[in-house]
């Protein structure tokens, strides 16, 4: 064999190899095939060469990196077709824009604000806005853009430089109460016809836009709406990584095989107080966890200007370099001179030798691919038009890009909010700005003048797009025609003597009824995390099907049974397996369709009701910012429902959680009757008339008889209100007369409870049904602030107040939730109230036992009226002592919320 070239040589590390002559061959025959044929032939014949080891028995482990270099090579890049002079000057405007926003509020209030994130990403959203990103047109329905929730006034800044925004709104940044301002991060509820997704709570964007890019397949598939050619681009920063939530499904987009995504993480190095991982290197990291989760990673880490230098570097020692200096390094490295990185980078006589004939301002200068609008584009290009796998890109940046000595690179800059005259300086010279010594303490807001060639190439590129970004639809263009209440006749019918169902039973059967409905029928999505036959929703998988997009490859175990397991490629049924999570961010894509998709689809998401809110309380936040509409159901409900299972499974407070959130509408419904009642006038709400709320409803696994629907036209309406006359006691008029209140199973005891008090004790109970303590205390509440502001008008009385003013005795409500649920009403009940609840850690045993140890079953209701009515008139405690010796409930019993 001939000699082996001297530059190939080099690669040859001769210590520690047993054979050098033999490498340098193999790695001749490589650099021929690289030299002739091109990289991918070679990367195909290293492949073969490891899949053949394998197989012979040499178990090579997976190697998730590549070096620290651009993925695409010089010679691959797409070319960047934009004016790059009028492009850095849009993005100089753009970037002085964001800063001073910030500035100015922090000058004038205490409202703070962020300058280093946008600062670092600028060029990126300034190359997806001009070549990229479509908004909603008639050639196209648009893309999804998840902002990373910190640069939002770089968003803004392009808005105003559009005419999107005024002075006005820049100067009122992060002051909203009086209606002039612009909300501090994207929130949709605030700013309903701009931002489309809420972001700033950290991980949430990147796993909602997962699960939208699944859903607009869900969408082709099901031939409810074209998607093909639109793509979801989520940004986030590398620090928001950590959160469990931001890489939390990045193994199921790989899976799905979702080409339509796009993730962009700036990795700026830095998280809010400092280095992401000063001692390792987080685009490594982050490159084998993607790689590893079958994405198409393409690195963005040098700038054009380190072009030559790797053209001058023939033995890999730069490269070498770069994969051992660690990020803690990078971050010093930008924060300080070009003097001190040819000093601690180029640290070597190779390296200094690569550099010698450079200033100390070219070393300075040497730039971050994330700054670098031909290698972005390049990136974005190759994204845009990768098939079979999602794609992430790694863009290196520096946080703080620009801002100098104030904030460049140090761990400071994130809660940078303040910059002094000279800084200001450096940076407006940096960008050439055209602001006078004069006026720069001002901090003036720049714009481009009417006609001028850059306003028109920043609308004309966005009219080739369709249109201005962000922008948000806030209503379908069509609404949908509701089924009527009679619909569910069989509901409202009961369930028939001595006939015992759940109301998850009767939820089913509702759904089914939906199912089949000719205008809504195909747009119901069924969603489950893994719990469809714990729920009684086995019978769907016939019906409608489970949806994958591969359809089902295997012949199901199950195939020879009625109720077979079964995915389809038009399935209907979302599954998410053990999953929370995925299967509420599959509720969102679904509750946002009629805005993102202009198409109203109709989610049911069902779920064990302890770990809906509590685990994925951030994600229902985030569903009310973005205005979804859809249902929630809490299954297996209750403290008491769901006996056996125990402490982490029962659930005694979801519907508090659900109270919190301001346009999520709860109930606790007891009856088919009342759940058909609710979901019909849910569909109406949000389906007809588009309103911008959605629905939590509890259903229970406790089978009993559920009677028909009471005569009244108000009955309905007062379900609805959330609380209606059920029976009215027809024990003598004279006897003492008590109010029993209860929700959900529990009004089953509350029914029970009458019976004793009648039977044992001679006492008169009305009953009522209150599915929804919360939507009482709403309308209380507002009632109460309308009579503060109209003092001189007759005071209005609240639905709890006009039910219970001409009743008679004290009034006592019992649920299978803590006390706080229907202490929410308390203001409003015109007499003694005594609540009973389940508050204290569920635990596993009987209903009987359960209810019993919590205080809620019916010889307790039974005592808790006896002693209200003693406290009242009678002051006969006596007969209080004598019940609860009758039922046989101890005095000394330990009090549930301590043990």
């Amino acid at each position: 064999m001939s000699a082996v070239p001297e530059e190939v040589m080099k690669y040859v590390a001769a210590e520690k190899d047993s054979d050098p002559q033999e490498t340098a061959e193999w790695l001749e025959a490589l650099d021929g095939v690289l030299s002739f044929v091109g990289p991918k032939r070679a990367h195909y014949l290293i492949e073969k060469q490891i899949e053949f080891a394998r197989v012979h028995g040499e178990h090579l482990p997976f190697s998730g990196n590549t070096p620290y270099i651009n993925t695409i090579p010089v010679s691959e890049q797409a070319k960047n077709p934009g004016d790059q002079d009028i492009e850095h000057r849009i993005r100089s405007y753009t970037r002085w824009n964001a800063l001073a926003m910030v500035l100015r509020a922090s000058k004038n209030t205490n409202v703070g604000g962020h300058i280093a994130s946008f600062a670092s990403a600028a060029t990126l959203y300034d190359v997806g806005y001009n070549h990229f990103w479509h908004a909603p047109s008639a050639q196209h329905g648009g893309d999804l853009v998840f902002v990373q929730g910190h640069s939002s006034p770089g968003i803004y800044s392009r808005a105003f430089l559009l005419g999107r925004l005024t002075e006005e709104q820049l100067d009122n940044f992060r002051q909203e109460v009086e209606g002039k301002g612009i909300s501090s991060y994207p929130h949709p509820w605030l700013m309903p016809n701009f931002w489309q997704f809420p972001t700033v709570s950290m991980g949430l964007g990147p796993i909602m836009a997962i699960y939208q890019a699944r859903f607009m397949r869900y969408l082709e598939a099901r031939n409810i709406a074209k998607t093909t050619g639109r793509k979801v681009w989520a940004f986030l920063g590398d620090g928001e990584t950590d959160e469990p939530e931001s890489l939390g499904a990045i193994g199921m987009a790989g899976r799905e095989k979702l080409d339509n995504l796009v993730f962009v993480i700036n990795c700026n190095l830095q998280r809010l107080d400092g280095p992401v991982r000063g001692n390792g290197n987080i685009i490594k990291e982050l490159e084998s966890e993607f790689r590893g989760s079958a994405w198409n990673v393409i690195k963005v880490i040098w700038g054009s200007r380190w072009d030559s230098l790797f053209t001058r570097d023939k033995t890999g020692v730069l490269m070498r370099r770069m994969m051992e200096v660690v990020d803690g390094e990078y971050q010093t490295y930008k924060s300080e001179s070009g003097a001190y990185v040819r000093e601690h980078f180029f640290n070597t006589p190779e390296l200094k030798a690569l550099v010698e004939d450079w200033s100390d301002d070219d070393i300075w200068n040497l730039n971050r691919g994330g700054h670098d609008p031909h290698k972005i584009y390049a990136a974005f290009h190759a994204a845009q038009h990768n098939v079979g796998q999602p794609t992430v890109i790694l863009a290196k940046t520096i946080k703080g890009y620009g801002m100098g000595r104030a904030g460049q690179a140090m761990n400071i800059t994130h809660q940078q909010k303040k910059m002094q005259v000279d800084h200001l300086k450096k940076f407006r010279d940096q960008f050439r700005l055209p602001i006078s010594d004069d006026e720069i303490g001002t901090i003036p807001y720049l714009k481009f003048e009417e006609g001028s060639k850059n306003l028109e190439y920043m609308r004309q590129h966005r009219l080739a797009l369709g249109g201005y970004l962000p922008q948000r639809r806030m209503k379908a263009d069509t609404s949908l025609e509701v089924p009527p209440l009679s619909t569910f006749r069989a509901m409202l019918r009961g369930s028939g003597e001595g006939r015992e169902i759940s109301t998850t039973m009767a939820f089913v059967r509702i759904l089914s009824i939906l199912l089949k409905d000719k205008s809504l029928g195909k747009r119901i999505v069924p969603i489950v995390p893994d719990e469809s036959r714990t729920f009684g929703m086995e019978g769907l998988f016939r019906q409608i099907g489970i949806w994958n997009q591969e359809g089902q490859k295997y012949v199901p175990e199950d195939s020879d049974q009625l109720m077979f397991y079964k995915e389809s490629m038009t399935g209907q049924i979302l599954q998410e397996g053990i999953n929370e999570a995925g299967g509420i961010c599959d509720w969102i894509a679904a509750a946002t369709s009629y805005s993102t998709h202009n198409e109203i689809m109709v989610p049911f998401y069902i779920f064990y009701s302890m770990f809906g809110f509590q685990r994925v309380g951030d994600l229902a936040w985030a569903a009310g910012d973005m205005r979804s509409r859809g249902f929630l159901l809490g299954g297996t409900a209750g403290r008491t429902t769901l006996n056996g299972e125990g402490l982490q499974h029962e659930d005694g407070h979801s519907l508090l959680w659900a109270s919190s959130i301001p346009n999520c509408v709860s109930y606790d419904p007891t009856f088919g009757y009342e759940l058909a009642v609710i979901i019909q006038d849910g569909l109406r709400r949000m389906l007809q008339d588009q309103q911008d709320v959605f629905y939590y409803l509890t259903v229970m696994n406790e089978n009993y008889e559920h009677p028909g629907m009471p005569e009244g036209e108000y009955v309905s309406k007062h379900i609805l209100k959330g609380m209606y006359l059920l029976r009215k006691s027809d024990v003598d008029k004279n006897a003492p007369r008590v109010q029993l209140l209860g929700a959900g199973t529990i009004l089953n005891e509350v029914i029970a409870a009458a019976e004793l008090l009648k039977s044992d004790w001679g006492v008169a109970s009305d009953l009522w049904s209150v599915p929804s303590f919360t939507e009482l205390a709403r309308e209380g509440h507002a009632i109460q602030r309308q009579n503060l502001l109209n003092p001189l008008s007759a005071p209005k009385l609240s639905h709890v107040q006009t039910l219970l003013q001409n009743t008679e005795g004290p009034v006592i409500a019992s649920t299978d939730y803590v006390r706080s649920l229907a202490e929410q009403i308390r203001a409003f009940v015109p007499r003694r109230y005594i609540v009973l609840g389940t508050d204290g850690f569920g635990r596993s045993d009987t209903r009987e036992k359960l209810r019993h140890f919590f205080e809620v079953g019916r010889h307790w209701i039974t005592v808790a009226a006896l002693y209200a009515l003693a406290n009242e008139d009678t002051n006969n405690y006596k007969l209080v002592a004598k019940a609860l010796q009758k039922y046989n409930l101890d005095p000394a019993k330990p009090n549930p919320i301590t043990i």
